[in-house]
């Protein structure tokens, strides 16, 4: 078969990041930083998948030779779907993000619950336990974290979604039944309160504001925005009712990171490369 993403340096142990679109990633800049940091010789590259091609598109990488992928928008179910092993919660969060290409076929993995819980608890020194939590959306990116949020035993997590239905259909996914989340719609905010609060769903991507609340944001809250890069309607909401506002840069970097590690075996310093990045932008 012909290799058709041959490269000069084949001697390297090659990985890339597959989506579409793709050519915005930032994925290559952060893995080629931590493999130059830990002295690892590999190259990282994006890869466009047509959006009915995934599954080709990851077989070429693995008759190419690759040892693995990161897999973005909009193809971490159908990661899920094509691995043929997963990594311990994997399962219950349904989407994979990162793939090692072994010879007992593909394994699954999602750093993303690592990549928000690592960036909230050691970035912005918040803990999680104890606290008021509230993920804002039910999507695959929710999906990705609510249990890692869950492990981290805050007071209560609340998942607010547009349609009771599709939060309920994540709450039920919890592997600790003694640590129930609560399920809710964005109507059902206007009594409640949170220390953080997590917007996991796309509505940055359209400058669209969130149906949410004012009185939501507690004394000293931490609003996080998945989305990195520019200031959403959910960030403005948050930082003009004085709370504490992030993006998902971090969480971008951290889950890269764990990634790596999972590859390699070796744990990059990560905020050096978050800077980075963030000079960039």
């Amino acid at each position: 078969m012909t290799d058709k993403y041959a490269k000069p340096f084949n001697s390297l142990d090659r990985y890339a990041v597959v989506g579409n679109p793709i050519a915005h990633s930032k994925s290559p800049l952060i893995h080629e930083a931590f493999a130059k940091q830990t002295n690892q010789d590999i190259s990282y590259e994006p890869i466009l998948a047509p959006l009915d091609g995934f599954e080709a598109t990851v077989r070429d990488l693995i008759a190419s030779g690759y040892k693995g992928a990161n897999v973005t928008v909009p193809f971490k179910f159908e990661a899920f779907q094509l691995s043929t092993s997963l990594a311990p919660q994997v399962d219950l969060a349904g989407a994979v993000n990162t793939m090692i290409f072994s010879d007992i076929g593909i394994i699954g993995h999602n750093t993303d619950g690592d990549g928000l819980v690592r960036d909230i608890t050691q970035n912005l020194a918040t803990n999680i336990e104890g606290k008021r939590v509230l993920l804002l959306g039910a999507g695959g990116a929710a999906e990705g974290v609510f249990q890692l949020l869950l492990v981290k035993k805050p007071a209560k997590l609340v998942v607010a979604n547009r349609t009771y239905k599709k939060a309920l259909r994540l709450v039920e996914k919890s592997f600790d039944k003694a640590r129930r989340a609560e399920a809710c719609t964005f109507d059902d905010l206007n009594d409640q309160q949170f220390d953080i609060i997590i917007n996991a769903t796309s509505t940055g991507l359209t400058d669209t504001a969130l149906p949410i609340p004012n009185t939501i944001f507690a004394k000293g809250c931490l609003a996080y925005d998945m989305m990195y890069g520019r200031e959403t309607p959910f960030m403005k909401q948050a930082r003009e009712n004085g709370a504490q506002v992030a993006d998902g840069l971090g969480m971008l970097v951290e889950q890269a990171a764990e990634a790596f590690y999972i590859w390699r075996g070796v744990r990059p310093e990560t905020q050096s490369v978050i800077q980075l990045i963030r000079n960039l932008a």
